[in-house]
C-alpha cells in the first residue's frame, strides 16, 4: 500500500514520538498533519519511503523536505544515506525542529534516527537504538537495516568507500538490483572502479598484468580477499580490520568490477583483456563463483591465476588501452 500515491488514501491514525529537543519520529499521518507541524514548529521533514509526500506538503515554501527513497526490505541500502541524513537533521535541529518519518514510523525512520544518534553522541548501535525504543516501543528496523547500523558503527559513523566490508556491502546491493533488472542501474555505478592502467598517481606497489600482453588489469587494492572454505560476506566484521593474518586463499583471484571489463549490461560473462582479448576470467553478478578452496563469493569477478602476473609497478609507464 505504501507504493500508492499519497493523495489516494487515508493514511490512518497518527503516531508521533518526541525523541529529543527538536527531533521527532513519526508515521506518514504525522507528516501530513499541518496543524501538528505548525504547533510544534516543525518545518523540516525527512521522508524515508518508496514515494514522496503529497503535493499539499511539498508545495509549502516554509517546509524543507529531504526525500530518501527506500523500501522496507532487508536487502535495501539505507546505510549509504546515513551521512547525508545526519547533516540535514543536524542543521534542521539547530534552527527549529525536524520530523523523520516513514509509512508506519517503525523501521526505516527508526533506522535513520538511530544512525543520527549514533553519530551525534558517538555511541554504539545498541545504546542508540535503546534511546529510540524508550520513546517508541514499536520501533524495529528490519534485520538488514540492523546489520547496516552495526556496520555504520564499525565504520566510525562515516561512510568509508575504501573499507573492504563496505565494498562488499555495496557489491551485494548492486547484485540484487542486477538480478531484478538484468543490468547494473545507475545508482550502483559507484561499484565499478576506474581502469587501473590509467591510474598513475601514487599507484599500488604491486599490480596484476595480463600474462600475454603485460597490460595492467588490476591493482592490489582491487583484490577482494577470501578465506579458505569460507563464504565471503559483507556482514563479517573481520573485513573492516587487519585480515592479513588470516589464511587467505590465492587459488582464484577475486577483484572489484572495473570499467574495462564491460560487466554493466549482463548478469554474467567472460572477462577478456582489453588489449589482446585473451580470456582472463569470468564474472557473475547473480550466481557467484565457488573457489577450489571451497569458498563461495557472490557476486564474483575473478581472474584465473595462470592468465595473469603479479608484479611491481613501473613508474612513468605509459598506459596502454
Amino acid at each position: 500500500m505504501s507504493n500508492l500515491c499519497r493523495d489516494d488514501f487515508d493514511s490512518g491514525p497518527k503516531h508521533i514520538y518526541y525523541i529529543e529537543e527538536g527531533l521527532w519520529l513519526g508515521n506518514l499521518t504525522a507528516a501530513i498533519d499541518l496543524s501538528f507541524l505548525r504547533s510544534n514548529r516543525i518545518n523540516n521533514i525527512v521522508t524515508v519511503d518508496s514515494c514522496p509526500l503529497p503535493e499539499i506538503i511539498l508545495d509549502l515554501r516554509d517546509i524543507h523536505i529531504k526525500f530518501i527513497q527506500v523500501t522496507d526490505m532487508a536487502g535495501e541500502d539505507i546505510l549509504s544515506h546515513f551521512d547525508s541524513a545526519y547533516e540535514f537533521i543536524k542543521n534542521a535541529q539547530e534552527k527549529s525542529s525536524v520530523l523523520v518519518h516513514c509509512y508506519f514510523g517503525i523501521s526505516r525512520s527508526a533506522s535513520i534516527i538511530t544512525a543520527y544518534l549514533m553519530k551525534k553522541y558517538r555511541i554504539n548501535f545498541d545504546d542508540a537504538f535503546e534511546r529510540v525504543k524508550n520513546k517508541n516501543a514499536a520501533a524495529l528496523p528490519n534485520i538488514g537495516f540492523q546489520a547496516q547500523l552495526c556496520l555504520y558503527e564499525i565504520l566510525g559513523w562515516k561512510i568509508d568507500k575504501d573499507n573492504m566490508q563496505y565494498k562488499l556491502f555495496r557489491l551485494k546491493i548492486a547484485a540484487r538490483k542486477v538480478k531484478k533488472v538484468k543490468i547494473l542501474p545507475q545508482d550502483c555505478i559507484d561499484v565499478i572502479k576506474g581502469d587501473p592502467s590509467l591510474i598513475s598517481a601514487r599507484p599500488d606497489p604491486k599490480v596484476y598484468r595480463c600474462r600475454k600482453c603485460r597490460r595492467i588489469v588490476a591493482l592490489q587494492s582491487n583484490v577482494l580477499p577470501h578465506i579458505i572454505n569460507e563464504k565471503l560476506s559483507w556482514k563479517d566484521s573481520k573485513w573492516s580490520s587487519n585480515y592479513s593474518d588470516f589464511q587467505l586463499c590465492s587459488e582464484t583471484i577475486f577483484v572489484e568490477p572495473m570499467s574495462w571489463m564491460s560487466v554493466n549490461h549482463s548478469e554474467n560473462g567472460k572477462i577478456n583483456c582489453p588489449k589482446c582479448c585473451s580470456k582472463l576470467g569470468s564474472y557473475s553478478w547473480t550466481m557467484g563463483c565457488q573457489c577450489q578452496c571451497g569458498a563461495k563469493v557472490s557476486p564474483a569477478f575473478y581472474f584465473v591465476p595462470s592468465k595473469i602476473d603479479y608484479s611491481g609497478f613501473l613508474q612513468n609507464v605509459q598506459a596502454t588501452v
